[in-house]
């Protein structure tokens, strides 16, 4: 009797065993960002940024619409709707295959990054054997092997040969996780094991579903609270005067990253004092016609809401390492989900407490709620958090200030509204600043960002030493001439001296 075996390999090497299906698990999307240095990955931030402003810009004019000409001013249940819609985004678990495989896989079963410097001794140590113990399944035999041991039967009369009967049962063992993805990488073109390297090494720095969940939990409340400030802020006061405080969030950035800061670049330093002046300074030139002379108290939620978005974006920034470590669309369903499960409370409470009152919105307005939050928010918060860890916090929050002078530009072009020159003489110091910021903050010539940049304070430096000590610069010139000109004197003399003696 002859058992048959068969070697198994373990689960995760299963889903992948040639290099075909290999390689069409590494044309994802993800390799659009492997294929990008540092100063693309910082170039491709900014242009998500500017977007982003232009979303929001066309967003403002929505809620504009749905306060005044809807007459429908309740702000927490807009920030709840739109909030809620964030859970779109797990619908990725049912369409999108990554995100079930970490669902499935344990962490065990994860990438795992081999040193190919490090000699492989487990055949010659003490080590698990590679194969499982043995289990028995039975054997499904073809028909024509049937049919052929029937006829052989019959063409000969010889009762004195042996037959030989295979048995019923099949012996499979499985094989370790390490050998299956060990012949797994075995199998790859040199092309293909480069491309899975790097996918490993994604993977192995990837954030796992619970780490991403339990940091969305952590986050909701800072930033639905962020959210609900300013919403509620452009109902209580002077839409001039929040746009101009919201415009603070660069400060608060600049002072939150100097004390948690997640990389070197995040020190504070003269050129990013310099860029954030000349952005407040921009928005209170473009908003000083609009300014009223008393502190409502739409100014306090507006300069909540300024700094709630800075605590939001550089915590959040501290926690994740880098853009690829965190899955930005599962972060914000996740946040979608905890908020439509734990808000409805406070809506209730702020109903029973007299200070919003609910009431169910007409068609219209659950058309203008959906398309606002549709587009205002689902979409542009995520291009927004991507931009700002794709580029830096500082980056992404003076970014957020141009919505204001695009708003005004918004209302020329599309309402035909008369504005002063000012305002568009504001709007140049707020995009000088953007760029001046974003220069300070890109990565150098080798795609590295270990220390910060301070051109201003190495010019005015510069300009000090120059004014403190000329009379210094002044001798120290004259004394290098007077020095080469002793030195060609002393070369001339020796020449004529050598001549003589000849």
């Amino acid at each position: 009797m002859v058992q048959g075996a068969q070697v198994m390999p373990a689960e995760p090497s299963s889903a992948i065993t040639d290099e075909t299906n290999t390689s069409t698990m590494m044309n994802s999307h993800e390799d659009f960002q492997i294929g990008l240095n540092r100063s693309q990955k910082f170039t491709l931030g900014l242009v998500l940024l500017v977007l982003v402003d232009i979303i929001w810009v066309a967003s403002s004019e929505l809620t504009k619409y749905l306060y005044e000409e809807e007459a429908y001013q309740k702000p927490l249940f807009t920030t709840y709707v739109k909030t809620s819609m964030f859970c779109v985004y797990l619908l990725g678990f049912l369409v999108y295959s990554p995100w079930r495989d970490m669902c499935s896989w344990s962490s065990s079963n994860s990438y795992v990054l081999m040193d190919p410097n490090v000699e492989d001794t487990n055949y010659f140590t003490d080590s698990p054997p590679p194969l499982s113990e043995p289990t028995y399944v039975p054997l499904k035999r073809p028909e024509c092997s049937r049919s052929t041991s029937k006829s052989s039967g019959t063409e000969s009369d010889d009762s004195g040969v042996r037959s030989v009967r295979f048995s019923k049962l099949a012996e499979v063992r499985q094989m370790s996780e390490e050998e299956a993805t060990a012949a797994l990488m075995a199998r790859l073109s040199y092309t293909a094991s480069v491309r899975a390297d790097q996918i490993a090494r994604r993977a192995a720095n990837k954030l796992p579903v619970s780490k991403v969940a339990w940091l969305a939990f952590t986050f909701c409340v800072l930033w639905c609270m962020a959210n609900y400030s300013y919403q509620a802020a452009l109902e209580y006061g002077d839409a001039g005067l929040v746009s101009l405080l919201s415009c603070a969030a660069p400060l608060f950035t600049l002072l939150l990253s100097a004390a948690i800061p997640s990389e070197p670049m995040d020190r504070i330093s003269l050129s990013k004092i310099a860029a954030v002046a000349m952005s407040i300074a921009g928005a209170s030139t473009v908003c000083w016609s609009s300014l009223s002379p008393s502190f409502p108290l739409g100014a306090s939620l507006a300069l909540i809401s300024a700094s709630l978005y800075a605590t939001y974006l550089v915590s959040l920034k501290k926690k994740v390492p880098s853009e690829e470590a965190l899955d930005v669309p599962m972060f914000f369903g996740f946040v979608g989900l905890f908020c439509l499960l734990g808000l409805w409370p406070v809506v209730a409470a702020f109903h029973a407490l007299g200070l919003e009152k609910f009431e169910w919105p007409t068609r219209p307005q659950w058309a203008v709620m959906f398309l606002n939050g549709l587009i205002g928010t689902v979409l542009s918060e995520v291009l927004w958090l991507w931009g700002c860890l794709l580029t830096c916090p500082l980056v992404g929050t003076l970014a957020l200030t141009l919505t204001v002078p695009l708003s005004f530009l918004a209302d020329a072009l599309l309402w035909q509204v008369q504005y002063p020159l000012r305002v568009y003489i504001g709007a140049i110091p707020m995009v000088a600043a953007l760029i001046w910021a974003g220069f300070l903050s890109s990565p150098g010539a080798n795609g590295e960002r270990s220390a910060p940049r301070d051109p201003l304070a190495r010019w005015i430096l510069i300009g000090w030493n120059k004014l403190t000590s000329p009379r210094n610069s002044f001798s120290r010139l004259q004394g290098e001439r007077e020095r080469e000109q002793t030195e060609s004197l002393i070369g001339v003399n020796n020449s004529s001296t050598s001549d003589h003696e000849a």
